[in-house]
């Protein structure tokens, strides 16, 4: 029995020829989709560019779980505790400061604790950043680009199991607000009646209204994120993409409000056939406020998880200095990839994958 086990295993490894050769048709199209994407920047006037995985701070999201490690000074210095990123983000905020208008990056990233059909401890970011650009802007870009990636692929259709979605016809544009009040039956921006500290009794008794279980410990943010996973996010993105923009201010710690709204933050995010693509923000430049809504996101962090990440004093003194009016979007490429091919798992679109 352990010899047939044995066996049976070793027929997994990714890097069998029978294995890799059920791949390779994903691979193939997924550099493909590599060089469209180069591309398609290119002929935008993007520059191409590459920062360091190794950060001071790897990102401050609450909920988002890093990879820890020491730099060893070679003279025998103290170790200096690093991060693997989370995302590109600050390292590429500081370029925009230093001067580059358009860039973009294809960046290996790294996130703890996760792994699914959609979800990888690494994988890869596509992050670019365009001073002077609205969110419209970008919009147009995901919209486009998603385009010329699946020109790539040959195919005209995003797939996922049994399902299709069309990213040529345009895409539906729809407000947080009206897609609550369209799948949930709800006023979400009621129950943040002061934008920066929504009332999470509001939202509690929204969400048991519509049969959604609450628990003492809940915030209003684990509420919200509760609706969305249950009752709009199945929805999004079938037939064709769904951009869904204007997220309650609390909910965007790195985007500026709306002129137009202040309760709402200029903030959207992709979906196609239920699967989240991308999460765009019309910069924050205000560096106090910043400091402000990062600690905030690392007290909450603390008291979550009894730890925080530190804060990166590089990228505050560069907001200080002056950055451009800009507007950014972080893309999971994998995840694009995997619906070009109409694969059940990320795995099944990678190189190699990290070991289980």
């Amino acid at each position: 029995m352990p010899v047939l086990k044995e066996k049976a295993m070793a027929g997994k490894e990714w890097w069998r020829p029978e294995v890799f050769a059920a791949r390779r048709a994903n691979l193939d199209l997924r550099s493909r989709a590599v060089n469209a994407t180069r591309a398609f920047f290119a002929a935008r006037g993007f520059a191409e560019v590459e920062t360091p995985c190794l950060q001071v701070s790897p990102g401050l999201e609450p909920h988002l779980k890093a990879f820890a490690t020491a730099l060893t000074d070679p003279y025998g210095g103290p170790d200096r505790p690093l991060y693997l990123h989370t995302s590109p983000e600050f390292a590429m905020k500081k370029l925009l400061v230093a001067g580059m208008p358009r860039l973009y990056q294809l960046a290996k990233v790294f996130r703890n604790a996760e792994r699914s059909a959609t979800h990888h401890p690494e994988f890869t970011m596509l992050e670019w950043y365009r001073a002077g650009a609205s969110l419209d802007d970008l919009m147009d870009d995901t919209e486009a680009l998603v385009q010329e990636c699946a020109r790539a692929a040959g195919t005209k259709l995003l797939r996922r199991e049994d399902k299709d979605c069309d990213p040529f016809v345009p895409w539906r544009r729809l407000s947080v607000a009206e897609a609550f009040g369209e799948y949930a039956h709800m006023d979400v921006l009621a129950t943040a009646p002061d934008p920066t500290s929504p009332d999470r009794s509001a939202l509690a008794a929204e969400a048991t209204r519509i049969g959604i279980s609450v628990s003492p410990s809940d915030t209003w943010e684990d509420i919200f994120f509760k609706v969305m996973l249950d009752r709009i996010e199945p929805h999004l993105g079938f037939d064709r993409p769904v951009i869904l923009h204007s997220y309650p201010v609390s909910m965007a710690a790195l985007s500026r409000p709306s002129p137009a709204d202040p309760r709402v933050a200029e903030r959207f995010e992709a979906y196609a056939l239920g699967v989240e693509l991308c999460n765009a923000f019309g910069e924050l430049t205000d560096a106090a406020e910043q400091r402000r809504r990062f600690t905030a996101d690392m007290d909450l962090k603390e008291r979550l998880y009894g730890e925080r990440y530190p804060l990166d004093e590089d990228f505050l003194a560069a907001l200080d200095l002056g950055m451009p009016d800009s507007a950014g979007i972080a893309l999971g490429f994998d995840r694009l990839v995997m619906l070009l091919a109409g694969a059940q798992s990320i795995d099944e679109i990678l190189w190699a994958p990290v070991a289980q």
